[in-house]
């Protein structure tokens, strides 16, 4: 996990207008939100694993399915998730239980986070400013 200081870092925003200016630069939901936290996850690769922009929020009033709930930012940071290859190798399953079973854990959730991205990690984080706070 690499940190990357940022203006946006306890700015409160409405989670509904976030939505709205994120997911059209490319920013999911992570799925690793809860009632009270969440993240917004851009996935910067997919070398080895998945390398990601991560930018944390919490719930300041209400809770995260609530329609007028406000977020607090939280500092942006790189992840890198390291999967097991090979998974879908000789599936035997039906596709019911496959659907349920698609996803693996990561064989190294904080797996080092590639040098050649750090800057493009910066460059994300610029622009998540200038969407954000002008």
């Amino acid at each position: 996990m690499i940190p990357i200081p940022s203006k946006v870092e306890s700015q409160i925003f409405s989670l509904y207008d976030l939505e709205q200016k994120l997911k059209p630069l490319g920013y999911v939901i992570g799925g690793n939100w809860d009632y009270d936290h969440g993240s917004f996850d851009y996935e910067i690769a997919d070398d080895v694993g998945y390398q990601f922009l991560r930018v944390p929020f919490k719930a300041v009033n209400g809770q995260l399915d609530a329609p007028q709930v406000t977020v607090e930012m939280g500092e942006p940071f790189l992840l890198s998730h390291k999967y097991q290859r090979g998974l879908d190798d000789n599936v035997r399953e039906s596709n019911f239980r496959a659907s349920f079973d698609q996803f693996s854990e990561p064989v190294d959730p904080d797996a080092e986070f590639p040098e050649e991205y750090v800057e493009v990690g910066k460059e994300l984080v610029q622009e998540l400013e200038r969407t954000l706070l002008s």
